[in-house]
C-alpha cells in the first residue's frame, strides 16, 4: 500500500506548522525546508484550509498556521481526508471493476481487513505525537528557535 504524494505533502505541511507552535509559516519556507515544489504545496495548503486544518493570515507578515490544537488532529483523520477512496485493488470502490470470482473472493476481504488495520493504527496517533522530537525537527527543517515563534 502506498499513500499519494498529496497525502505525504499534507502531513509534512501539518508537521511543519505544528513544530512552529502557532508561529506563522509561508509556503515558500515549507517548500524550501522539505525541498519540494512550491506549486504542489499551494494546492495542498488550499485543501488543508478548506478542511479546517490550517488558517491563513493575510497581509504583511502573514502566513499559515494550524487552525486546531495538535492533539485534536488525528493522523487517521488526515489520511482518510487526503485518501478518500483507499481503493487498494481494482475491485474496491470507486473503481469497482468486474471480477469473475467476486462472490467468493477471499482476497478482497483480506485486503479490506489489512486496509482497516492500517487505518486503525493511524487512528492511535495525533499530530502532536508526530512532532514529539520538536527540537530535532526544528534543526532538521532549518527552523531556528526565533523563527519558530514568528
Amino acid at each position: 500500500m502506498r499513500l499519494t504524494v498529496y497525502t505525504d505533502y499534507s502531513l509534512r505541511v501539518l508537521m511543519y506548522l505544528a513544530v512552529k507552535e502557532g508561529g506563522l509559516a509561508t509556503i515558500d519556507e515549507i517548500a524550501k525546508s522539505y525541498s519540494i515544489s512550491r506549486n504542489h504545496l499551494m494546492k495542498v495548503v488550499h485543501q488543508l484550509g478548506v478542511a479546517g486544518y490550517i488558517e491563513t493570515v493575510r497581509g504583511r507578515g502573514g502566513g499559515l498556521r494550524l487552525a486546531r490544537p495538535i492533539e485534536t488532529i488525528g493522523l487517521g483523520e488526515v489520511v482518510r481526508y487526503t485518501e478518500p477512496d483507499m481503493a487498494i485493488a481494482s475491485c474496491f470502490k470507486p473503481v469497482d471493476a468486474p471480477c469473475a470470482i467476486r462472490r467468493c473472493c477471499v482476497l478482497k476481504r483480506a485486503l479490506e481487513k489489512a486496509r482497516d488495520a492500517f487505518l486503525d493504527v493511524l487512528e492511535g496517533y495525533t499530530l502532536g505525537d508526530l512532532v514529539q522530537p520538536r527540537g530535532r525537527l526544528l534543526g532538521m527543517l532549518g527552523i531556528s528557535a526565533v523563527q519558530a515563534q514568528r
